[in-house]
C-alpha cells in the first residue's frame, strides 16, 4: 500500500495472555465479579453499576492510586452499588490527533508503540484486579484488540463514534459482559437501539483472521450520553421525558433485558464534569416517579481522578486529567455515598 508502512507483526492475544497470564485465583475473583454484574443486567438485583474513573487511564501509578481509593469505597456502599473502574487505554479523537490512550502511547510524552502499548494496557489491567479486587471496564474502540484483555473485563462500552460500525456490533454479540451501546453524537436513538439489536442476535463473520460464529449477547444495552445538534451545540438527553421516550421505543423493540447506563459526561453535562453529580441525582428522582423508569436504569457512567479538572499532556499534575476534566477524589466520595443514600 502506497501510503501505509507495516512496521511489525505484533503477537496475537493467546502470545500476550501466555507470556503476562491471570492467575486462577484472579480468574475467580473476576468470575465472581461478572456473576454480580451480570444480576444487575438481568434484572436479578437491585443494585446499580457505577463505571467510574478517568476519562483516560494515562499513567498506571496514578490509576492504581486511584482504584486503590475506589475498592475502599466499595467496601461502604457494597449493598447498593457496584463500582467498576473506568479503566479507558483507548481514546476516539475526533480528528484524530491528541493523545489516543496508553495503547497507541504506554509513555503520554513519548512516540507512539503499539507492541509496548498491548502490554502496557494488559498489565494496567491485571494490576487492577490484583491490587484491588475490582475487574474493569474499557472501550472497545478497536474490536481486534479486544482479545488482549478479554479475560480481564467485566464491562465493555462502544462509543458514539462506533455505535454505527457494523464490525463493533458484530463483536459485542460473541462477547459475554455487557455491553453498552452509545447514542450516536446525533442523538438518534434508533441507531443505538438498531446496535443493541445486532448485538443481541448471532453472527457468522470474520474476526482476527478467523471465520467466527457467534450466539448474541443478551446483555447488550443502552448508554444515553447526551447529543450536538446541527450548530454543534451540546444538549442532554437524561431528562424524564428522554428516559419515557426511550423506554418506549425500547419496549416496541422486544429486546432483551431493557437497561439503560446514564453517562453523566459528554454532552450530557456540557463536558462540565461538576454537573456530574446533579445529573445522576435528577435521574434517580426520575425513578423515584415512574417504577418502569426505575426497573431500566442499571446505573451510571461518571468520569472522575484524583485531581479535579484537566491539564495538557507533559502537565506534570499527578493524577489530573490529560483528556477531558474530571472530577477530583473529594467530589467523587460524596458523589459516591449520596447516590449509595439514594438508591
Amino acid at each position: 500500500m502506497k501510503n501505509m508502512h507495516f512496521n511489525r507483526k505484533l503477537p496475537v492475544p493467546k502470545e500476550i495472555k501466555e507470556r503476562y497470564p491471570l492467575t486462577q485465583t484472579l480468574a475467580r475473583t473476576k468470575a465472581d465479579r461478572d456473576r454480580q454484574i451480570a444480576e444487575v443486567f438481568t434484572g436479578g438485583s437491585d443494585r446499580l453499576v457505577l463505571l467510574i474513573g478517568p476519562c483516560s487511564a494515562d499513567r498506571e501509578d496514578a490509576v492504581l492510586d486511584y482504584c486503590t481509593r475506589l475498592a475502599a469505597l466499595q467496601e461502604q456502599v457494597r449493598d447498593r452499588l457496584i463500582l467498576i473502574p473506568r479503566v479507558y487505554t483507548n481514546k476516539p479523537r475526533t480528528t484524530g490527533q491528541g493523545y489516543k490512550g496508553l495503547l497507541h502511547q504506554p509513555d503520554p510524552e513519548g512516540k507512539e508503540d503499539m507492541l509496548e502499548g498491548v502490554i502496557a494496557i494488559r498489565r494496567l489491567h491485571t494490576q487492577v484486579l490484583a491490587s484491588t479486587g475490582l475487574s474493569t471496564a474499557d472501550e472497545m474502540l478497536y474490536p481486534a484488540d479486544y482479545r488482549y484483555i478479554s479475560d480481564l473485563l467485566s464491562y465493555a462500552a462502544v462509543g458514539a463514534r462506533s455505535v454505527e460500525n457494523q464490525e463493533h456490533r458484530l463483536t459485542a454479540s460473541g462477547l459475554g459482559i455487557p455491553v453498552g451501546m452509545k447514542n450516536p453524537t446525533s442523538g438518534d436513538i434508533s441507531v443505538m437501539l438498531n446496535a443493541i439489536a445486532a448485538a443481541q442476535m448471532g453472527h457468522t463473520f470474520i474476526y482476527r483472521g478467523w471465520e467466527v460464529e457467534t450466539t448474541g449477547n443478551p446483555m447488550a444495552h443502552a448508554i444515553l450520553r447526551g447529543y450536538v445538534n446541527r450548530h454543534g451545540e451540546s444538549l442532554p438527553n437524561y431528562h424524564f421525558e428522554d428516559l419515557e421516550h426511550l423506554y418506549e421505543a425500547y419496549r416496541a423493540r422486544n429486546l432483551r433485558n431493557m437497561a439503560l447506563i446514564v453517562d453523566a459526561n459528554h454532552a450530557n453535562s456540557r463536558k462540565d464534569p461538576h454537573q456530574q453529580r446533579r445529573i445522576c441525582k435528577e435521574v434517580l428522582h426520575s425513578c423515584r416517579q415512574a417504577p418502569h423508569l426505575k426497573a431500566m436504569v442499571k446505573g451510571f457512567m461518571v468520569e472522575s481522578y484524583l485531581e479535579p479538572g484537566c491539564q495538557p499532556v507533559g502537565g506534570g499534575i499527578y493524577g489530573k486529567s490529560i483528556t477531558d476534566p474530571c472530577i477530583g477524589w473529594e467530589d467523587t466520595q460524596r458523589l459516591v455515598l449520596e447516590l449509595a443514600e439514594l438508591v
